[in-house]
């Protein structure tokens, strides 16, 4: 199950009730697409798909914020919800044009439109109506890294043996082996940490979702989501093009013994922040820390808000020398990584083109073991690695909620900025541009 059932009511009436309301909840994106189709029919033309492409034009309100937290990590899922259309991350509520465009980049996609198809075709009618959704559904930006937010489409617990093998497939098509082992090592730990507090109701392996957008397809646009307590993955395809964001990475604890193994998750984004951050001259140091202090939550972009809007601060990546600007990439290669080598080789070359024009924010210490906190913000990528303060699995490691920060408690997050997140831009250029959407 998703959701911690507070009321003491049995596993069974808590699983009722989450069916209940993610029905009413389907049933009315039902009817929101189906106004959609109507508004294409009788609209026509590329101003009715880009309508549906691209919610919002114009600029950003830089005022209206999402509710749910910073961090989508504070209140519940009664207080989580969508309350812009989606514009995309800024730096001051105007989109950067041209940044993305609609090219070959050679990687290889078939492999995972294939095990998608294979995961869809082994799911029965009603878990496909459940899980299926158009390319443009707002259900893509429906993500929290909360253990009690509500979920659509079909969760690991609804799955047979044979059917969670050909999700994992799908993950395996789409992820290197170390996003594999990073998302398997996540729900492993929520599963043993939910044990460990007596309570794998709300906290175990299999509450995490699938849903799919659009159609698997080698020329027109789709992709999928996996979604559940500290794991967010969006990944959307079109074409030989791929982009995977906003992916939530994180845990608590970040290690755990399990049947007698150390289980370590998260680390890779730790240690390249504290190498990089420890690369720097003192003068450096000055501009790239903001404080010295690390609050217990930190993060600007997680859940639910998706057009944040955060001026550049800190130290720009053109005040680097090669040694520390390898550094700086290492991060981000933390969290690109963890897509197949040929998406992540195209995506990291973007970021590389743009890293005179990247910053780097930092607050809390520097020391192998201190807490932090960092922003790398370019006009392409926006990471976040967030040293959190314990949450509701603290008992799991002999933590006490409300006590301060700690690499123990993780949370990160990688999105792509000025529109592109969920492969949005390139959703609306190939509505705009494609003769069959005309």
């Amino acid at each position: 199950m998703a959701e911690l059932d507070t009321g003491g009511q049995p596993q069974q009436k808590a699983e009722v009730a989450r069916r209940a309301h993610a029905s009413r909840r389907n049933f009315m994106r039902k009817v929101f697409f189906a106004s959609g189709a109507t508004a294409v029919a009788t609209m026509g033309g590329a101003g009715a798909w880009a309508a549906l492409a691209d919610d919002s034009t114009g600029t950003a309100d830089a005022s209206a914020t999402p509710s749910g937290g910073p961090g989508g990590g504070t209140g519940g899922p009664g207080n989580q919800s969508i309350t812009e259309d989606f514009f995309g991350l800024t730096t001051d509520g105007n989109r950067i044009d041209d940044l993305f465009t609609i090219h070959s980049t050679g990687v290889a996609t078939a492999p995972v439109i294939t095990a998608a198809n294979a995961f869809l075709a082994g799911l029965t009618d009603d878990q496909k109506t459940s899980t299926v959704f158009t390319v443009h559904s707002t259900e893509w930006r429906l993500w929290s890294n909360i253990d009690s937010y509500e979920r659509q489409g079909v969760s690991l617990a609804d799955l047979s043996d044979d059917q969670k093998a050909l999700g994992t497939a799908l993950l395996k098509a789409a992820l290197s082996a170390d996003g594999l082992e990073t998302t398997e090592k996540i729900r492993k730990i929520n599963q043993a940490a939910g044990e460990a507090i007596g309570n794998t109701t709300a906290f175990n392996e299999d509450a995490y979702y699938w849903t799919v957008m659009g159609t698997p397809s080698a020329t027109e646009p789709w992709g999928f989501q996996f979604d559940g307590h500290h794991l967010v993955i969006n990944y959307f395809v079109l074409g030989d093009q791929v982009v995977m964001s906003p992916c939530f990475w994180g845990s608590e604890p970040t290690t755990m013994e399990i049947d007698g193994e150390t289980v370590t998750v998260c680390h890779e984004e730790v240690v390249a922040s504290l190498a990089f951050i420890n690369s720097l001259t003192e003068a450096q140091q000055a501009v790239a820390i903001e404080s010295a202090t690390k609050s217990n939550e930190s993060m600007k972009a997680g859940a639910f808000s998706d057009n944040t809007v955060q001026e550049y601060t800190g130290l720009r990546g053109n005040k680097l020398n090669a040694a520390q600007k390898k550094k700086l990439l290492a991060i981000v290669e933390a969290f690109v990584g963890r897509a197949k080598a040929d998406a992540a080789k195209v995506r990291m070359s973007e970021v590389a083109q743009h890293l005179s024009d990247t910053y780097v924010t930092w607050a809390g210490g520097t020391g192998d073991d201190d807490a932090f906190y960092v922003r790398v913000h370019s006009p392409v990528v926006w990471v976040e690695v967030d040293c959190q303060g314990p949450g509701p699995l603290a008992g799991a490691y002999g933590a006490t909620q409300g006590s301060g920060a700690t690499q123990l408690h993780v949370h990160s997050i990688i999105r792509t900025p000025n529109g592109n997140d969920y492969g949005r831009e390139l959703l609306r250029q190939h509505y705009l541009t494609s003769p069959h959407h005309r």
